[in-house]
């Protein structure tokens, strides 16, 4: 890729210091809305636009720096996801009265530099070899895109206050969506609903999220259709059947929900690391033609070869080092759980083997659906369900650390492949506007420690406010995590849905594999339909509709134009959602005083008008051929 960005600077003084200050701010305020609600929100799209407003008061500054700067920053979202899905699960099971800083910083620079260095052989395997999407990659290269257009109209770009003004529409509808509902507390953010049928329970829900709309119209017809299969298998197919064998009591909706989640639920999980291995497999060829790209390029600076800029990663001998290095503290840090220096040497292996297993899979998952929807906590489920039955076996059942010690290899690897994801996310906007890799990588790696220093104190600061794991801070995916690993060690783990979900997963894999043979062009990826088994239905329709409004257009012979502007509008769509959730999340985290909003509420009916209305204007934005 030959870009005109070539000769402009990247990392700055004034880019590193904005870069440190979101990363720091979006990772607390991240770490709240986690904690709350189980899911956080993707950064990359909103401190790219931060970034922008910032930087356009400084006489000097490029798409570059800008990109640099939602590097960084991106980083914090995704190391709070890794550390709050696992490190409260410590202080619910009651192995830490409270939360250590010092242990959680450790924790959470351990897995974000591992997940930084296990991913930096992945971009050309799956930038530059696999060609995956990554959506939200792609919707911050145009938010940067349409930003420098804007910029620099000498330079005769026409339609660049028009994309300016479609972006910021769709961030006003979004943010004003966003508001309304978690602030205001206007309308419930989902419409769902059960009724029993005989015995059985049936069940479906939608999310009133524009961003899943936007993430569904991004991703396309193929991947959104699987998500949403794999929410039927849960709630049309797995739940019916459960509830016509062991019947259910009182009110449907609830009892779904209840059956969902100790039950169902875990079909996903097993279907996941079935897909994560199955993953892996395929990834091989183009994982080590990555690793052997990197190794040519050392080679070829070492015989005073040039190497191309946009081809520039941190070197593979680099990233070996460091990863040797890293072991080091892994090895001290379970040693401090499980007191026996030969099983803290076996955990290290197996969590650097887990680790890179998954953070690859997460980094190919980033490039399918997105890294809002990357299933981080279903690969942490498989990763601490398979270290609790390791030292099940070491330890055995009388052990009082085997669970904490599961729970510890569980929050390294899930901070690796948070920032996994996440990384290579951000390799694929700078691919788009011309960034150099290296430099990307090393702001990752300062987003990681920025946040790192902030974590363990936001985490001290929520659980003195209002305890975590309290219905005021509820914490669900640590509690999953907790579920999971007590589970194993107290015998109650349900391993009939592991084992039906794993079989469910080689039956999708083998459909794939005829897919494959005849040449279709509509492939069943197996770890997409396993997102869709994991993730709650509501969350799926949004995505299956946003993903029909993308093959409506492809069929109503859109432009590539017109194309260009259904992207822009589902970043604008994106963008401002989740800065209103962050900003939603500032007042409550400064005051510690959850109903700081006001409810204004008998408005209901409203977010339904609006969520159909976004639909609307969406699809009439990208066929509209005027």
């Amino acid at each position: 890729m030959n870009s005109p960005n070539t000769g402009i600077p990247e990392i700055t003084i004034k880019s590193v210091i904005l870069g440190i200050l979101l990363s720091m701010i979006l990772a607390g305020a991240n770490a709240y809305l986690g904690l709350f609600a189980g899911m956080t929100v993707s950064a990359s799209i909103p401190a790219a636009v931060i970034s922008m407003g910032i930087l356009s008061m400084f006489r000097k500054s490029n798409i570059l720096e800008n990109n640099i700067v939602q590097t960084a920053a991106s980083a914090g979202e995704s190391l709070a996801a890794g550390v709050i899905f696992t490190i409260p699960a410590l202080i619910l099971m009651g192995y830490w009265d409270s939360f250590n800083y010092w242990e959680i910083t450790k924790i959470a620079s351990i897995g974000g530099i591992i997940g930084v260095m296990f991913t930096i052989p992945l971009r050309r395997a799956l930038i530059i070899e696999a060609k995956l999407l990554y959506p939200e990659g792609i919707a911050t290269a145009e938010v940067l895109k349409v930003g420098e257009s804007a910029r620099n109209k000498e330079d005769g770009d026409s339609d660049a206050a028009g994309g300016i003004k479609l972006i910021a529409f769709a961030g006003i509808a979004g943010g004003l969506m966003k508001i309304a509902q978690q602030g205001f507390s206007m309308w419930h953010s989902a419409v769902e609903g059960a009724r029993a049928i005989g015995s059985s329970i049936f069940g479906l829900g939608c999310d009133l999220s524009p961003a899943l709309i936007s993430v569904g119209y991004i991703v396309g017809r193929n991947i959104s259709i699987l998500v949403f299969a794999g929410g039927l298998i849960s709630w049309f197919v797995a739940i019916p059947i459960y509830t016509a064998i062991y019947g259910f009591e009182g009110d449907p909706m609830t009892a779904a929900w209840d059956i969902w989640n100790t039950k169902i639920r875990y079909l996903g999980v097993g279907a996941m690391v079935v897909g994560g291995v199955w993953s892996l497999i395929k990834l091989f060829k183009p994982l080590v033609a990555g690793i052997q790209a990197s190794i040519n390029a050392v080679k070829s600076s070492y015989s005073g070869d040039t190497v191309n800029r946009e081809e520039s990663d941190i070197s593979i001998k680099t990233v070996g080092f460091v990863l040797l290095f890293m072991l080091i503290p892994v090895f001290f840090l379970y040693l401090e759980v499980i007191e026996s220096v030969g099983i803290a040497i076996i955990l290290s292996l197996v969590m650097m083997v887990f680790g890179f297993l998954f953070s690859a899979v997460a980094a190919y998952m980033a490039g399918v659906v997105g890294s809002s929807n990357n299933p981080i906590s279903g690969v942490t489920i498989a990763t601490i369900l398979f270290s609790s039955l390791l030292l099940l076996v070491l330890l055995g059942t009388g052990s009082t650390q085997g669970a904490a010690g599961a729970i510890m290899i569980g929050a390294v690897v899930c901070c690796a492949a948070a920032i996994g994801g996440d990384n290579l996310q951000d390799l694929k906007t700078g691919h788009i506007v011309g960034a150099t890799p290296w430099k990307q990588q090393i702001m990752q790696l300062i987003g990681v420690v920025s946040a790192a220093l902030v974590l363990g104190l936001v985490l001290d600061i929520l659980h003195t406010a209002y305890t975590i794991g309290s219905p005021t801070l509820s914490a669900p995916q640590a509690t999953l995590m907790k579920s999971v690993a007590e589970g194993v060690f107290q015998g109650n783990l349900p391993w009939d849905m592991v084992y039906v979900g794993a079989i469910i997963g080689v039956f999708i894999i083998l459909i794939d594999i005829r897919q494959e043979k005849i040449g279709s062009t509509f492939r069943v990826p197996i770890l997409a339909v396993a997102v869709g088994i994991y993730l709650p239905i509501e969350l799926t329709v949004p995505i299956f509709i946003g993903g029909m409004i993308a093959h409506l257009t492809d069929n109503s012979g859109a432009t590539e134009s017109m194309k260009k502007k259904g992207i822009l509008m589902a970043s604008g769509l994106i963008t401002g959602e989740a800065l209103m959730g962050i900003l939603v999340a500032v007042p409550i985290f400064i005051t510690s005083d959850k109903d700081w909003w006001p409810v204004v509420d008998h408005f209901g009916w409203a977010g339904m008008v609006m969520f159909i209305g976004i639909i609307s204007w969406l699809f009439y934005t990208v066929t509209n051929k005027k």
